[in-house]
């Protein structure tokens, strides 16, 4: 039986409130064990999905952050050059067969995230950040270990996977993912969260904030996200302003607009940001909350 609720439920126990078409994508990843692509705007919680998992699971993440020129070695597995040096150095005169036998055997392995993550005893999350920042030929490679869940290593032979990780892929949107890694996933599009529930988040993160704060709080950033900004604030940054405030001992937005004014540096985070949220701007946007 599908149980978003209770997804939902123990989410809220480490911070993470996911809406309900989360929190049912979530639900179909552990009944049918595919892969979710998660895809959205930098900063709405798509890595922090990933992170709560691993916390509600109690088990481990294993992080693979893509870039370009990402390559097998990079993703799957690396041979110890240095030791294995070291290593023939040390045989020299001894039987070759059993030297190379010796250097290319687990002892001089060096496992990297996708290895690692098959080869838990117990199913970890495997968070695939920024898959649209890799090149389209590691995507094509990506999809062959996603889809057999075991690693062909020449003079190993192949490693099948011990346990099947839960796989969250993240994409921002850089550039188009190709239609057979998407088909081979579950999709969930992410966007930056209303105001009654990031004032939810905040409550969640910061359980000793006064709640008419938070929902100021809540109210001031989805108004300052309608901006004309070349960064829109994302979640972190949010909690990162709420915090502050409530270090700055601030327990009304309207009663400390100097203050406010000062603390931008949170959620603001270019040069042409700051400039456009003048005093007068923020008075405005912050009459329009308190």
């Amino acid at each position: 039986m599908l149980d978003r609720q209770s997804i939902s439920d123990r989410l809220a126990t480490v911070g993470y409130i996911a809406d309900s078409g989360l929190a049912t994508a979530l639900a179909l990843m552990d009944l049918l064990k595919r892969p979710l692509l998660l895809e959205g705007a930098a900063g709405v919680g798509k890595t922090e999905v990933a992170k709560a998992l691993s916390s509600i699971h109690g088990v481990p993440l294993i992080r693979l952050q893509c870039h370009e020129g990402l390559d097998r070695s990079d993703a799957l597995y690396e041979w110890n050059y240095q030791r294995q040096l070291l290593a023939i150095k040390a045989r020299e005169g001894q039987d070759a067969d059993a030297t190379e036998a010796l250097i290319f055997s687990e002892k001089y392995l060096m496992q990297r995230p996708l290895l690692a993550a098959i080869r838990q005893d117990v199913a970890p999350v495997l968070l695939i950040d920024e898959i649209d920042r890799a090149d389209e030929e590691f995507e094509a490679f990506l999809l062959e270990v996603l889809s057999d869940f075991q690693v062909s290593i020449p003079e190993l032979g192949t490693i099948k996977a011990t346990s099947i990780p839960r796989v969250v892929l993240t994409c921002n949107g850089t550039r188009e993912l190709s239609d057979a890694l998407r088909r081979r996933c579950l999709y969930h599009a992410l966007d930056f969260p209303d105001v009654d529930r990031e004032a939810r988040i905040i409550l969640a993160r910061l359980p000793d904030i006064d709640t008419t704060l938070a929902l100021q709080i809540a109210r001031l950033v989805d108004r300052i996200r309608k901006e004309d900004l070349a960064k829109i604030p994302g979640v972190a940054e949010t909690l990162d302003w709420a915090a502050a405030l409530v270090g700055m001992g601030i327990s009304r937005l309207d009663d400390e607009r100097e203050a406010l004014y000062d603390t931008l540096a949170c959620v603001l985070k270019t040069r042409q940001d700051r400039m456009r949220m003048t005093p007068e701007v923020l008075s405005r946007l912050v009459a329009k909350v308190a």
